[in-house]
């Protein structure tokens, strides 16, 4: 009897788990939109144009979730969050995603019980200083003042580099970009470190940028993308495939200029899959057959994403590298749409 019980009992708490782990869907749609967390401001990734509306890198992930789930981009609220909020306000539930240059690692996705849904910028940490300085390689910091962000792997990838090398720093806490922008112009810090994708933000913003050099080493690998909480496997399949259809896109010539007609159907499987004209890939996920098309219109491929915020044509300057597509020699690859 007492076996029983128990059994009767553990089945029951595994009903409640599976419905309370399935609820943000739901609860999304219930209030009209995606809470999404991003930055308290890094140009290219997450900042207001003229109009006072966000964009960016990561801003336009958040978009293209609420066009996959409300075929309305627009259907978006934002949180600003510094890297030192971000992870307690996600498990708290204040927000339904983070998508705020947030480096995936182990004891994030397992002892912080969250869930990366995938990389969609592989970075990797390094400093900027002054050309004023002098400075030529990282190795000649010994005794500099480093202005850091508190609550980051970058915090803990420069104690490592420093004790590696045998060298002394002298730390200034900062909470956000803008903070160390301010302390890095003002003289407070000898250099700035962080992603280096950061730095190529910050430094052009710089009045100046052509006074400041990003030192060559890299110290640490960056690989970063969006995350939602665990316990609830739709959720995140639901993040996890909007990051891939925009991959995916890219490497099958899917792009905001021809989404529709390749919509009408073609000659490749997969791509009829993901614009819904095969299979009921939508009905998997809850979501409208068409999501996928919903996306692409809302706010491109993954490339048109990358080019217009952060590429070689805009003030930040990124070239591809490793974020190029598979195809052309990057390492940026997805699963099948099968």
């Amino acid at each position: 009897m007492r076996k029983l019980i128990l059994l009767i009992a553990a089945g029951a708490l595994a009903a409640v788990t599976s419905v309370a782990g399935a609820a943000t869907l739901d609860d999304v749609r219930a209030k009209g939109h995606v809470q999404c967390g991003i930055n308290t401001g890094l140009p290219g990734f997450a900042y207001k144009d003229e109009a006072g509306e966000w964009q960016g890198f990561d801003v336009d992930y958040c978009k293209a979730l609420a066009a996959a789930i409300f075929g309305d981009a627009s259907a978006l609220k934002y949180t600003n969050l510094t890297g030192a909020t971000r992870f307690e306000a996600l498990k708290a539930g204040e927000i339904d995603v983070l998508s705020r240059n947030t480096t995936w690692t182990y004891s994030r996705d397992i002892d912080l019980a969250l869930t990366f849904v995938g990389v969609n910028y592989y970075d990797g940490q390094g400093f900027i200083v002054n050309k004023a300085l002098g400075v030529e390689s990282a190795h000649d910091l010994e005794g500099a003042s480093v202005c850091i962000q508190t609550g980051t792997t970058t915090e803990l990838n420069l104690a490592d580099f420093f004790r590696a090398n045998g060298m002394s720093y002298e730390p200034v806490p900062i909470e956000n970009n803008e903070e160390a922008r301010q302390n890095y112009l003002a003289g407070r810090c000898d250099v700035y470190t962080t992603d280096r994708s950061g730095l190529a933000a910050t430094r052009a913003a710089l009045d100046n940028p052509d006074d400041h050099v990003v030192l060559p080493e890299i110290i640490s690998k960056e690989p970063l993308g969006p995350l939602v909480r665990h316990g609830d496997d739709e959720w995140a399949d639901i993040a996890r495939w909007t990051l891939n259809a925009l991959i995916l896109a890219e490497e099958y010539g899917i792009d905001s200029g021809n989404v529709n007609e390749l919509a009408e159907g073609t000659n490749n499987p997969e791509i009829n899959r993901m614009l819904g004209t095969e299979g009921e890939y939508g009905a998997m996920l809850r979501l409208d057959q068409n999501w996928v098309v919903n996306v692409i219109n809302a706010v491109g491929n993954y490339a048109e994403i990358f080019d217009r915020n952060i590429g070689p044509d805009t003030p930040i300057g990124l070239s591809r590298g490793v974020n190029a597509s598979y195809r052309d020699g990057g390492i940026l690859y997805a699963p099948p749409f099968r």
